[in-house]
């Protein structure tokens, strides 16, 4: 790990946001590679990764993902900030799953990248620390620590209540990671509960998005960034202008964009704050982008990524 990387050990005294900052403006990028790699639609070359046909078909199947998410990295790492991990799409893989993810993190880490963990746990008490443990930190046994998967940041639903990110959010900020509050998603359903209107005024995405606000003052550093983010859907771009008014010191992690159906040109609004307050996270868009422009999918994925990346960085406030 060199000197000065977003995981140094002289870099996680940093808030989440000023960690962030740097690296957008070291990179000229706000792109996040999203990966949610399903075992039966992989890049051919990660087939090559599987293993022994001895092996139990849940070891195989996590080494071809692991392989898979390690060519995306190669691939597309350089063109983005961070990669998201949809940690669902390694779960269902048992335990080979989990190490597979323990494996694409640490290979994320070596190419430069943030780590977030697509999470969106939420719980109180004794659970919420437990995920804080899993997620962010490490667990004491009578056996020695077992260390956890050590993200920078993690996406958390906030449905429960201040109580279940309060635990996450003390875990986060003792090793300068941060959390990523769902406040207005990006799939259709979204609205039957985000956008109801409240009795006392506004909707509900605008209640939490009050409470991020709240939550994330304690964490603000130098470049103005708090460690409580947002995740805010690029297929609402009206709600990104409103949500920022309610959040102006936040980071917004915009997801949609490509087959969802959400273009980088109507999400201005994200970066006023400056060019690290949004980041525009892409999955299928970069990894099976050569579905739709041909060739080899590694040179596909690198070319959609710096596409999104230009595009992006032409928004910067």
């Amino acid at each position: 790990m060199t000197a000065g990387s977003p995981h140094s050990p002289s870099s996680q005294a940093e808030s989440f946001g000023d960690r962030l900052a740097g690296l957008v403006a070291a990179r000229a990028s706000q792109i996040v590679l999203g990966l949610d790699p399903d075992p039966g639609h992989l890049w051919p070359a990660a087939l090559d990764a599987a293993g022994p046909a001895e092996l139990l078909p849940a070891e195989r199947a996590a080494q071809a993902v692991a392989g898979h998410c390690r060519l995306a990295i190669e691939a597309a790492g350089e063109e983005c900030v961070a990669v998201k991990l949809q940690v669902a799409c390694f779960e269902r893989l048992g335990a080979p799953g989990w190490t597979a993810l323990s494996e694409v993190a640490q290979s994320a880490r070596e190419a430069g990248l943030l780590v977030i963990a697509d999470a969106k746990r939420g719980d109180i008490g004794v659970t919420a620390a437990a995920y804080a443990q899993a997620f962010l930190g490490e667990t004491p046994t009578p056996f020695g620590p077992v260390p956890g998967l050590g993200v920078d940041a993690m996406t958390v639903n906030p449905l429960l209540g201040v109580d279940s990110i309060e635990p996450l959010l003390a875990a986060a900020r003792a090793r300068g990671a941060g959390l990523l509050v769902l406040v207005r998603t990006s799939n259709p359903g979204a609205a039957d509960v985000q956008e109801l209107s409240l009795a006392s005024s506004g909707t509900v995405s605008d209640a939490v998005a009050g409470m991020v606000a709240e939550l994330g003052v304690p964490g603000i550093g130098p470049a103005g960034l708090s460690d409580v983010g947002a995740v805010v859907g690029a297929t609402a771009p009206g709600r990104v202008a409103a949500l920022r008014a309610l959040m102006p010191q936040t980071i917004f992690l915009l997801p949609g964009v490509g087959p969802q159906g959400a273009r980088v040109e109507d999400l201005a609004p994200a970066f006023s704050p400056g060019p690290a307050a949004g980041l525009i996270a892409a999955s299928r868009g970069i990894v099976n982008a050569y579905e739709q422009a041909g060739g080899e999918p590694a040179a596909a994925a690198r070319a959609e990524a710096a596409r999104l990346r230009e595009l992006a960085w032409s928004l910067r406030a």
